[in-house]
């Protein structure tokens, strides 16, 4: 018969895996909470990104950025009608500033860029880079 070694925080760790599976499930405690859901997809010509932002109000409240391979969304989202605090029954609709990075799965310029902002929706169409300055370099073997 092999002896085993007690180890009495063993599960202490199996406990605190079970309870971070339960918690990370509920949105009220995801981290990723005020961040905006966004969809990346690609065409032959342009990369798509397709992101969740209800309750802007004016174009000025969202700024975009592409720079080396990556897409950054920043911003604001006000609430037109505040309900005071003492009246408020349950609060789950986003209020505040947001900001979110994804890796872009392509080089993309930024000039030529077009983003539109319908029905909560915004849609950012991002033309590919053409790769011109592509050489296959030889290895010399001595």
């Amino acid at each position: 018969m092999a002896l085993i070694p007690y180890d009495p925080f063993r599960r202490l760790a199996h406990m605190r895996r079970d309870l971070d599976r339960f918690f990370h499930d509920l949105p009220l405690f995801n981290q990723e909470l005020d961040m905006p859901r966004v969809d990346v997809y690609e065409t032959e010509t342009e990369v798509i990104a397709s992101c969740e932002l209800p309750g802007l109000e004016k174009k000025e409240d969202v700024d975009i950025d592409v720079r080396d391979q990556m897409l950054t969304i920043s911003g604001v989202i006000n609430r037109v009608k505040e309900v005071k605090e003492e009246h408020m029954y349950r609060r789950e609709r986003f209020s505040g500033r947001f900001q979110r990075s994804v890796p872009l799965p392509a080089p993309v310029s930024a000039e030529g860029t077009r983003a539109t902002y319908k029905q909560g929706i915004l849609e950012i169409r991002m033309p590919k880079q053409e790769r011109t300055n592509q050489k296959r370099i030889d290895v010399e073997f001595h």
